[in-house]
């Protein structure tokens, strides 16, 4: 399928967004003017972020909030998640502080509302079932929410404020691919996450994850839809995680795709394109891999310009979401670089060969 230059993604919102906001968060923040040293690294403390701790039982909690209760997991597979909600949680905490650096706050009632939103259509005995299925409270919730929405105030002021589009540039990037702009036929613009049961030779995703099994690639499209629920963004999660070595470089991004082509495509892939509303996620499953496909826009056949409704709108889009992804990154590599973080989790794993590290307390004197 033909890439394209110009893409809009949707954030594709859910009910549960409260009990994932802990399990990702996009963005970047900086180091504390002052890092109190840690006195004490016991068994419990996982990770220490500029002399804060983030312990088991953070990590914990993030992990209860997007676990799927029905799968079961091995002790590496437990491991490997829990890692990466640390590597989350660590990302969290610098944004965290960077927000009381910065004196952003967030307001009772923007917290109200957002939790009244996040439950909207669930009934109080449906919200507690789901607590209790995961062991949370609706303190826990709230908290969860409360730290998702001051991250997303940091990106907003640190990176958002600062993006900018101007007409020439718009302009410019029309005439440089005025034939993307000319259809020949009915075609649907279109980015796909890919995740496989099996080793990829060629993985090009920036985490390197890859599901081996049919077990993990199940979970891993449960994760991932979860996160999408949750608003996380397509494009990112399509580089950090999607398995398709063509796609994933470039947030999954399809381009357009003519009717006549997906006619040919397998039932699965044109039931989860035809018919389906602009900015919606859909999965296709078969032989035991799965891919999720983000319906960006449905484009008619036709020649257009700056005037066309819709043009200058998406391609002043598309450029201001390059931008933002370029600074989101560069910002978050300068800040994490700056932080002073040490993963005694991922350092503990490297010690043991990758044992399951002890959960109780460190005897007094011990060496962690």
């Amino acid at each position: 399928m033909r890439e394209s230059r110009f893409r809009s993604c949707s954030p594709y919102r859910h009910l549960l967004v409260v009990l994932t906001a802990l399990a990702a968060c996009v963005g970047a923040a900086c180091r504390a003017a002052s890092v109190t040293p840690v006195a004490v690294v016991s068994a419990d403390t996982w990770a220490v972020v500029d002399g804060r701790q983030i312990t088991r039982a953070d990590v914990d909690m993030a992990y209860r909030r997007i676990r799927d209760a029905s799968q079961t997991l091995s002790d590496e597979e437990t491991l490997t998640a829990k890692l990466n909600l640390l590597n989350d949680l660590i990302l969290q905490d610098i944004l965290l502080a960077k927000a009381r650096t910065l004196k952003l706050e967030l307001a009772q009632s923007d917290l109200d509302t957002a939790y009244a939103d996040a439950r909207k259509n669930m009934s109080d005995e449906v919200v507690q079932q789901e607590l209790t299925r995961r062991s949370l409270t609706t303190a826990d919730m709230r908290e969860g929410l409360r730290r998702e929405l001051v991250a997303q105030k940091v990106i907003a002021q640190e990176v958002g404020s600062k993006v900018a589009v101007t007409e020439q540039e718009v302009s410019a990037a029309f005439n440089v691919n005025r034939a993307q702009f000319n259809l020949a036929e009915e075609s649907y613009h279109l980015a796909q996450i890919v995740v496989t049961p099996a080793r990829e030779a060629r993985l090009a995703n920036s985490t390197g994850d890859d599901a081996k099994t049919p077990q993990e690639a199940t979970s891993k499209v449960q994760m991932l839809m979860e996160r999408l629920k949750g608003g996380a963004s397509f494009q990112d999660l399509a580089m950090r995680y999607s398995e398709d070595p063509e796609s994933a470089p470039r947030g999954g991004d399809l381009g357009l795709v003519p009717l006549s082509r997906l006619k040919q495509a397998p039932q699965a892939l044109r039931d989860a394109v035809l018919n389906r509303a602009p900015g919606s996620v859909n999965v296709a499953s078969g032989g035991g891999a799965y891919t999720l496909v983000l319906v960006a826009s449905h484009e008619q056949a036709g020649q257009r310009d700056l005037s066309t409704p819709g043009v200058r709108e998406r391609i002043t889009e598309t450029l201001r979401a390059r931008k933002d992804q370029l600074l989101r990154s560069a910002y978050l590599t300068a800040v994490r670089n700056d932080a002073v973080v040490v993963n005694y989790l991922a350092r503990r794993l490297v010690e043991s060969k990758g044992a399951m590290p002890s959960l109780q307390p460190a005897a007094p004197g011990a060496r962690n």
